[in-house]
């Protein structure tokens, strides 16, 4: 599912080197996609996205952490060197979000929230608390996986014949915020002792 994503996610690359595919890009301003900074900043959130979402999900893996501890480390200092420029890029980018303004306020949340929740999660382990790291690292990823859940919504909206504008400012919290609830439930599991970290 992350490979699909990613693969999907960098379509808008293609603009790069055949501007009259625009995808998404269709509904922005003449004056925005012709500026000199946009598609550049676009491209750095997606692309450094793309290898967030792949060096986080081995994050979950109990084996690796057990028998390739350095691996491990190695792959979550990559995963937090793409979340920064992802994530800055992309609260950039949130103010400039297709739709109404709370599509625009959905996607500065996400980065906020993958910013704030993937620092944290350093900081947890940097002061030695493996516990809250395990705990902020999971809700970092459940934001990082939104970079997913806003593909599959984004393709079911277009399988179902739904008008783009009709639900696409809605994806900018349906992507993230049930992911965010999922994972709050699942944290309190482990909290109550009925799912052991490990």
């Amino acid at each position: 599912m992350a490979v699909l994503a990613i693969v999907t996610g960098m379509y808008p690359a293609v603009f790069a080197f055949v501007p009259e595919a625009r995808g998404l890009f269709s509904n922005k301003a003449e004056a925005l996609i012709t500026s000199s900074w946009y598609v550049p900043t676009f491209m750095v959130h997606i692309g450094f996205g793309a290898i967030a979402i792949l060096a986080g999900s081995t994050q979950f893996f109990k084996r690796l952490r057990q028998r390739r501890l350095q691996l491990h480390r190695t792959l979550g200092k990559i995963y937090i060197l793409a979340v920064i420029p992802s994530g800055l890029t992309g609260l950039i980018v949130g103010f400039y979000a297709t739709g109404t303004w709370y599509s625009k306020a959905g996607f500065i949340c996400l980065a906020l929230g993958w910013l704030i929740t993937t620092i944290i999660a350093y900081s947890s382990i940097k002061n030695g608390n493996i516990l809250a790291h395990q705990k902020w690292m999971m809700r970092s990823y459940a934001f990082c996986f939104a970079f997913v859940t806003f593909r599959i919504y984004l393709g079911l909206g277009a399988a179902l014949g739904l008008p783009f504008n009709a639900y696409y400012s809605y994806l900018s919290f349906l992507c993230w915020v049930p992911n965010i609830v999922f994972i709050e439930w699942r944290i309190q599991r482990l909290r109550a002792g009925l799912v052991p970290i490990t």
